[in-house]
């Protein structure tokens, strides 16, 4: 028996820890990048530099692969379809992915199986935004030549959230506009543009799931979600004080997705807590993900191990958490590149801490790297976890 060739399309780190996960079971790892320098380009033994947008690239890549996934979403749809009319397993397939792909395609397809939403629509232009701002804002259809922005009650334009239907990520291609004139950004891109209500969320939280071929599928445990600027900041594994049943809404919510769907791998479903005790869902993603990552060192599997275990159909490993608390911190770039001389400081003060870097290049903002911490008293968790992304990023000294 030969172990499998699993071909991963994006170099990011995503890529990077999957593989590292199917380094303990032996599974061959093929990689396409856009550069030798991608995070998973600097530790996969083989790499093809090439441009996932190019079908004779991807088709060249593709053989002597088993199974092709992704580190992204970004592979063009049609280019998936003729992959899998050539013979290649592809997962998640192209009909599950292009919901993660095209933001319009996935409300669609979400409003159709009854998942819960913001109220949405597809918008033409900045006057159309406006009339969608007057249907959420209670003041109904108007005339085309009466188009009026719905003031907030509070002296201002009532919020709308522009979102390009492709392309956008940590924060990139959303909009929070008030006016017309506001509205006119998203339209320069010359891509569909989706008008959502900006909900008053209480916070963020994820679903985590599995799915395998055969339909085996698990989940992991609801988490809270800390957002600063549009970039995931910190995740809180479990999310605290959310209740169990709010919880096991969640879980059947993102399973019935994955399944709705056709989802082979593993799905993020991110999405919005009201104070009001419902979950509206915010985003999808079919990869491993940010929220995700906690997984690592808190799951007795991580979401990287599951989703090689799904995309191969081999038995998924057990989602359980392994202590009561683990938070997750990003490490972003900042003023001091040379981050490996905060370990000695981040390593002796806290000997169970986690580190996970990415080898890019130390940007301000970027990701970089991520911490992981865990134990039975939340608060001294969190701290620890802020305390060495601090540390690492420059901003904590001491």
């Amino acid at each position: 028996m030969t172990f499998p060739v699993v071909g991963m399309v994006g170099g990011g780190q995503l890529a990077r820890m999957t593989h590292e996960a199917g380094i303990p079971l032996g599974i061959k790892f093929k990689l396409l990048s856009d550069t030798p320098q991608d995070s998973a380009a600097q530790v996969v033994s083989e790499v093809v530099i090439g441009d996932h947008r190019d079908l004779d690239t991807l088709r060249a890549f593709a053989r002597g692969c088993d199974v092709i996934t992704f580190d992204h979403e970004h592979v063009p749809t049609e280019h998936l379809r003729a992959l899998e009319a050539d013979g290649i397993p592809v997962r998640p397939g192209p009909d599950a992915l292009v919901h993660a792909q095209d933001k319009g395609v996935m409300r669609a397809k979400l409003d159709a199986i009854g998942a819960p939403c913001p109220r949405h629509r597809i918008v033409a232009d900045p006057e159309d935004v406006a009339r969608f701002a007057a249907e959420i804002g209670g003041g109904g259809a108007q005339r085309p030549d009466a188009v009026r922005w719905p003031d907030d009650g509070r002296g201002g334009g009532l919020a709308v959230v522009l979102k390009t239907v492709r392309g956008g990520y940590d924060g990139k291609g959303v909009w929070v506009v008030r006016s017309s004139k506001e509205a006119a950004e998203p339209f320069r891109a010359g891509v569909p543009v989706l008008a959502e209500e900006k909900v008053p969320f209480v916070r963020e939280l994820a679903a985590n799931v599995v799915r395998s071929p055969h339909g085996q599928a698990v989940a992991y445990p609801v988490v809270e979600s800390v957002q600063v600027d549009g970039v995931c900041d910190t995740v809180i594994a479990p999310a605290p004080g959310l209740s169990g049943a709010l919880s096991g809404q969640a879980q059947e919510l993102a399973l019935r997705i994955a399944h709705e769907l056709g989802v082979i791998g593993h799905l993020a479903v991110e999405l919005f807590e009201t104070a009001d005790g419902r979950i509206l869902v915010n985003e999808l993603a079919m990869r491993p993900h940010n929220s995700g990552h906690w997984t690592q060192d808190g799951a007795v599997t991580s979401q990287f191990a599951n989703h090689l275990r799904a995309v191969l159909d081999l038995p998924l490993g057990d989602p359980r958490p392994r202590a009561q608390w683990t938070v997750m911190a990003n490490v972003l770039g900042g003023d001091y590149p040379d981050m490996y001389s905060a370990y000695l400081h981040c390593m002796a003060r806290d000997p169970q801490l986690k580190i996970h870097m990415y080898g890019k290049d130390v940007k301000p903002g970027r990701k970089v790297g991520h911490v992981n911490t865990y134990g039975d008293d939340l608060a001294d968790v969190r701290e620890r976890a802020a305390h060495a992304a601090g540390y690492l990023r420059g901003t904590i000294t001491e």
